[in-house]
């Protein structure tokens, strides 16, 4: 059987971690990268945490990241 190819734009977006309670699948949250003079600080401190995905976008992440 050939092997399976990861879809190498999720693998660079996306972050896969292994914790105890199962797979989490961390996304960095999007907008970063200039215009944020004019947001609040709100916005920003909330900007630069991870999120993660829920468990319906975990699964289709994870069939495309087949070694992940």
């Amino acid at each position: 059987m050939t092997k399976l190819k990861t879809h190498k734009s999720t693998s660079k977006r996306l972050d896969v971690k292994k914790s105890k309670k199962g797979i989490k699948v961390l996304k960095r949250q999007d907008g970063q990268d200039h215009f944020n003079a004019r947001q609040s600080g709100k916005t920003k401190r909330n900007k630069r945490s991870d999120n993660t995905l829920s468990k319906t976008m975990n699964k289709t992440v994870l069939n495309s990241m087949p070694y992940a």
